[in-house]
């Protein structure tokens, strides 16, 4: 299976601007033949926890018609970022779209403490299956947990996902954790992060990819879009400017 990770620039509070990028995105991705395709954290309004009361959404928002429309088309799996509306309030979430069946949404169960004003936490792990591959997605702040990626391998997750907005403090942290997270799970991390302004910091980039040793294959740099491939069984990457 080819999963790819993508390293956008988010416009600032604009869902219908960054559904237009996602779907280049998606597009180019699917031409190079990849099953499923991940965003950063919050990739359709930017991180911009403020913002997040007025730019959330119900999760079969018809403005989503055409990601779903997007993933029928070209036979592509992919997670998006946004906030979501529930009852006990505001979400940080992933979208998952898969070619004709039901969106799936992941919410983010691990806060950051300043992100308590804005979110409530999610209350269940998923696991996205995939070409009889399990997949765990995990959102920024959770994924620098240890116990959410030793929840995720007892669920059965044998690849780990991460979708984060972090700055460069934040990025020094994952190249320590993340490495450490594949080699004791013997599963593969892949991490997607943005670039550009976020809320009050600045977001680094460096999105990569390690195998299950925890070897680090391939990364982006601090301004490059584009996204990274991974093939699941050979373990070889490639890397596409966009």
């Amino acid at each position: 299976m080819n999963i790819a990770i993508a390293q956008i620039k988010p416009v600032k509070g604009d869902i219908p601007a960054n559904i237009e990028k996602h779907i280049k995105f998606i597009e180019f991705a699917s031409l190079l033949k990849t099953d499923f395709i991940f965003f950063p954290e919050l990739s359709l309004t930017g991180y911009e926890p403020e913002l997040s009361e007025k730019l959330a959404v119900n999760t079969d928002d018809n403005k989503f018609d055409v990601l779903q429309l997007t993933s029928d088309q070209k036979i592509i799996a992919f997670g998006v970022g946004v906030p979501t509306i529930h009852q006990n309030g505001t979400r940080i979430s992933m979208i998952i779209f898969q070619p004709k069946q039901p969106r799936l949404v992941y919410s983010k169960q691990q806060l950051h403490e300043d992100e308590l004003p804005y979110f409530k936490n999610g209350n269940e792990q998923i696991l996205i299956t995939l070409k009889n591959q399990k997949i765990a997605p995990a959102i920024c702040y959770e994924s620098l947990q240890i116990d959410h990626a030793d929840e995720a391998f007892k669920l059965g997750a044998q690849i780990y996902i991460a979708s984060v907005a972090k700055s460069q403090n934040g990025i020094n942290k994952a190249f320590i954790h993340y490495p450490d997270i594949a080699k004791k799970y013997k599963m593969p991390v892949l991490m997607s992060n943005c670039i550009g302004e976020c809320d009050n910091f600045i977001s680094a980039g460096f999105s990569s990819v390690w195998n299950k040793e925890g070897e680090l294959l391939l990364q982006f740099d601090n301004q490059e879009e584009g996204i990274i491939i991974f093939n699941t069984e050979t373990e070889k990457v490639k890397k596409q400017i966009i």
